[in-house]
Formats: C-alpha cells, structure tokens, sequence
C-alpha cells in the first residue's frame, strides 16, 4: 500500500462548506487510514487537527464530519453503518454516535470514506450527492417537516433507493440533544449532533451511488460474507433474536435490578412485564434493519395513535420504566414521536426523568406525574419547539439541574452533560465506570460491561473490572466504531472477532492483528481524551465520576433493596483504570502513552493546558 492508491478505503473524503458553497475533494493517504482506520478514528482526527480550540459548538466554524470505514457497506455482516461527529453542544466535547443508514452504503458507492462539513448556509439547504456530482439544493420547502416526511419528499424527488440522513425540528431549534435520522427509526448522534446540523441551516444529505469499492481480493470477500451470514444463523439464540432483538434485555434487566425506574431511583419495575419482549411480540407487524444485516434488531409495532414504530431496549426502557409509563402501546408513541422530531429517545426520556422528579419535589411550578403519558407526550413537544419549561429541558439534565439548583444536580442523570442509558447501576460498579469514562458521556456502546460484571463477580472491586471496561472500549468503541460495523453478531451471538481480521485481510490486503487494532483503539481514545482537555480547558478526576444518585439514595425495592454504590471502591476502580489506560492519577495521558501512541503532536498543546507527567 502506498500513498496514493489503496484497497478497502476510497482514499478521499468529501468536502462542503456552506458559508461559501465550496466542494472540494480531499485525498488521503495510507498512513492516516493504517493509523485511524475510519469511522470515529477518521473523526477525532479531523476535528483535532482542524477545530479552533474554544470555538462555540453550534457555531458556522463547527464542523460535521459523518464517517465510514474500510468495511462499510461491503458484503460482510452489519456493514451498513456511519459514524457522525462533531463537538457536542451538549457536553462541549469530543461527540459522536452511529447509525445503520443505506446513506452509509451509498456514501462508499459514490467514492467517498466521509464527509467534512462546515460553514453556515444563510438559508435552510440539503446536500444532494451522486458520485462525483454534490449540489447544496433550498430546502425551504423541507425545513419544519418532521423526520419521516422529509425524507420521504428527498425519495420522491430523487428516487426511493437514495440514502438519506435528516433532522427534524429539534435539530432546527437547536435541542441540544437532537440527532440524526434514517429510514424512519435509524437514529444516531446523541451528544446533539444534530443540532449541530440546524446551526448550519442543513436540513438533510442525501447520496446515491453507482461505484464498486475497490478491494484486494472480492472472491476471498464474496466468500467470507457468505460464510459469516451462515455461521451467524447457525448461533444459538439467533431465532430468539429475531423474535425479539434487543427488547430481550428488558427481561433480563428486570431479573438483575438494573432496569432504570422513576430517575434511576429503582432497577426493578412493577409493569416490566407490560413492556417487555414477549408484550412486544403480541402487537409486532413488521421488522427493519440495517444494510447488509441478517440478524435485523428493528421491532415494528403499531403505537397507540395506530402509527408505525420501531422498538429497541433504550428506548423503552427510557420513555417506559424510567418514568413510570408501563403500557407499551403509549412508550411506542412517545419513541415514534421522538424519531419524527429528530430528538434522542434515551436522553429525552431521562429528561423527562428528571422533570418528573423536579416537579414530585415542587421544584418547577409544572406538574408531571410518575407514568403521566399525556404530560410527557406533551413535554416531548414543549422541549422540540422550546416552549414554556420545554425551553430549559432542551438545553439537558445538567444545565436544567444548574438552574434549578437546590441539590438537583445530586439527582440529575449524566456524566460529562451526557444523559445516562439505560442501565441502572446501584449495583453495577464497573458499569458505572463504564458510564463515567465513555467519551462521549453516559453511553453503554462503548464498553457493556454490565452482562460479564452481573455474570461474574458482581460485588467484588479489582483490577480484572477496570481491565474489562478497557478491554471493551478498546473492542466496541475502538475497533467497531472505526471498522464501522455493527457490534451486535459479537456481543448476542458470539460471533468471533477473528472474522473481522480476515474481512479486513480481504478488503484492503493488510493483515492486522487483534494487537494491532487495540494500539488503533487506544490512539483513538487518548486522542479523544487530549481533545476533551483542549476543549473544556484542562481535566479533575471528578470528571470520570458517575452520578451522585447512585452513591446517595440505595434501592428500596427489588433483590437488592438497600444496595448502592460505595465512593471509596469507585475510587480503587478508576484509579486502577487510569493505570490501564497509561494516565496520571487526574485522567491525563502521560507524555509516554501519548508517545507511544504516535500522539506526539498532541504534547505541546495539552502542556499549555495541563501539567503532563512523564
């Protein structure tokens, strides 16, 4: 592989600036793909090395960069997924998140690994692309409409196989934790990415294209997606994960008490069984997934307004048990209603969380009941438009618990501003670690350590619990998110990590070892780190903390009742990570991690910034 030519990768990223309507094409060569991979490797790097450090995130010098890697869209299992990037407005830092699109699939058939965009566009705009023809289009007619109708017009006008990522009218109003949405339920960008869209006036992309992906060996390819699709279906638990996907975890979050109850108050819920997995199956219509997948995880019910809606475990469980609604059919209403406004059903639901708690404390002069779907369907539309107490919420659990104040913040769900998943973790202390060190905030993709922690040594506090939470990161956050694959036929299925080497082997005609990719991983996560400590102006440990709730209030309900978190054996756990990781006893790289990374150039910023130890 040289410079200018290479298997697996397009080698050129896409270019868009909005304030001056400029395209342009960027070629990239072997080493930033070899070291970065793709995905959110390609993304942290992009906005290191171009962001003006302090810039405000929904700002025209924002940028957006949406990425894929060597293996998306190719004929191998759950390739269908993009990564999109930005710096959060919700946390100020480094933020990201993925979602399976056939945008992801047509992104690489018209020639490109990502898009870079930037600038403000002075009226609303799509971004139409086709192989090598990119257009900024009006789209004064789109702006206002919801998700599922904007996309829905871009298939009429440009034809119904096209790959289209929108916003919907929380992006527009600048929710700082709206996202971005695919094919009527493919969601990803929690930390408010999309509002970083709406900032720039951008409505929606949409691609088509007509190219192959060029790789080392498409036989060898052709053959080991085969392969893996059949090795996939042959796993025990694969009929079962297609009866019910992730809504399984319902079930199982209930048995183990860590199903997220009235604000994380209680892992157990008197209704479970009114939202789970099984409940699910008895209205289930449909199913949808994502490219090239064939262990598809999209639920499709009718909701109670007897409209269409995908399901999946977060977001039941948020919009369900986390604020007391326990009929499914009223949850499925409240999720579909958060696709078509454009805004994150997980931390919506800990939003509505939180105001539900503020208000049983006469905190805010609104009254919301625990389980009060009206009130919450009605709060959902408040914070999309910003009206009334809609208009703090919007801004998320840390900035509404700041201004509340009386101690609402040992209440408020989040890490880093982040809204917590959906997990409860009172008695789950590596994943709260897990939580408290994603770099993203509160988020269980990267490291889902709570299955092996509730299967193993559940109470114990050792090294082999931060080792784990690593070891995940490095897997799911580092290989998966840069690769960009699905995780999934791993984690429920067993699917071996061996099969991604020989895919990659296959693509691009390198061979990489499991080694190798975690060296990748961990540049990658220490790049994100050192973005962080630029961002936000330096780093406490107290950052990598979990929320207060968990230490404070023990459960009063369940197997576990009067369980909690205990702050002196979180403290031996991170401390014991932060020695895995190669960073001082604060959460800062060492100039010697950083080193061996290939981060040099990183050093002399952060020196200005933080005190570096060797």
């Amino acid at each position: 592989m040289n410079g200018d030519f290479m298997f697996g990768w397009n080698g050129k990223i896409l270019r868009v600036n909005l304030s001056s309507n400029k395209i342009s094409t960027q070629k990239f060569n072997s080493e930033f793909a070899l070291s970065f991979l793709g995905g959110r490797g390609f993304a942290v790097k992009i906005l290191w090395d171009e962001l003006t450090p302090g810039i405000d995130p929904l700002s025209p010098e924002n940028k957006l960069v949406l990425a894929t890697g060597p293996l998306t869209g190719l004929p191998i299992p759950s390739s269908g997924k993009i990564v999109a990037a930005s710096k959060s407005p919700l946390t100020g830092g480094y933020g990201d998140g993925n979602l399976g699109s056939i945008a992801a699939v047509e992104l690489r058939k018209a020639g490109y690994d990502a898009i870079v965009i930037d600038g403000k566009a002075e009226k609303p705009c799509y971004i139409n692309i086709e192989d090598d023809f990119v257009e900024v289009v009006s789209a004064d007619d789109l702006w206002g409409l919801t998700t599922f109708e904007c996309e829905k017009k871009l298939k009429q006008k440009h034809g119904k196989n096209i790959g289209v990522l929108t916003i919907g009218p929380a992006g527009e109003n600048l929710v700082k934790y709206a996202n971005i949405l695919s094919q009527e339920g493919r969601a990803g960008g929690r930390p408010g990415i999309g509002a970083v869209m709406g900032s720039k006036k951008l409505k929606a992309i949409a691609i088509r294209g007509n190219k192959d992906i060029s790789v080392a060996s498409a036989d060898d390819l052709k053959k080991l997606g085969a392969d893996g699709y059949t090795s996939i279906k042959s796993r025990e638990g694969y009929d079962f994960w297609r009866r019910q996907g992730t809504m399984m975890t319902i079930e199982w979050s209930q048995e183990n008490s860590v199903l997220p109850t009235y604000n994380f108050r209680e892992g157990v819920f008197d209704y479970a069984k009114n939202i789970d997995g099984y409940s699910m199956e008895k209205i289930k219509i449909s199913q949808r997934g994502c490219p090239y997948c064939n262990m598809i995880c999209g639920n499709v019910v009718r909701d109670f307004e007897d409209r269409q809606v995908e399901l999946d475990y977060e977001n039941v469980a948020m919009l369900g048990s986390n604020i007391g609604v326990g009929d499914l059919n009223l949850v499925s209403t409240l999720n579909r209603l958060a696709d078509e406004y454009g805004v994150d059903t997980i931390s919506v639901g800990n939003v509505i969380g939180f105001a539900m708690e503020a208000s049983e404390r006469k905190l805010i002069s609104e009254r919301v009941e625990w389980g009060d779907y009206k009130a919450a369907r009605e709060l959902i539309i408040k914070i999309v438009n910003r009206e009334d107490i809609g208009d703090l919420l919007a801004e998320g659990v840390k900035k509404a618990s700041e201004k509340i104040g009386v101690e609402s913040y040992e209440w408020a769900m989040h890490v880093k501003g982040l809204e917590v998943s959906a997990y409860n973790c009172h008695t789950a202390i590596a994943m709260a670690l897990a939580y408290a060190t994603s770099p993203i905030g509160a988020h269980h993709k990267d490291s889902w350590v709570i299955s092996w922690e509730v299967k193993t040594d559940r109470f114990g506090v050792n090294r082999s619990k931060a080792e784990k939470v690593v070891e995940l990161q490095r897997i799911r956050g580092g290989i998966f998110e840069s690769l960009t694959l699905c995780r999934l036929p791993w984690i429920e299925l067993g699917f071996e990590l061996e099969w991604y080497l020989k895919y990659l082997k296959a693509a691009t005609g390198v061979t990489f070892t499991m080694d190798d990719l975690y060296v990748i991983a961990d540049r990658i996560y220490n790049l994100i780190r050192a973005f962080w400590i630029r961002e936000i102006g330096g780093w406490r440990r107290e950052m990598d903390w979990p929320p207060q709730r968990w230490f404070n209030n023990p459960l009063t309900k369940g197997p576990f009742k009067g369980q909690k978190l205990d702050r002196d054996s979180y403290s031996k756990l991170l401390s014991w990570y932060y020695e895995v990781r190669g960073w001082d006893e604060n959460g800062i790289p060492r100039k010697t991690t950083l080193k061996q990374l290939g981060l040099d150039y990183t050093i002399e910023k952060l020196e200005k910034i933080v005190n570096l130890t060797p």
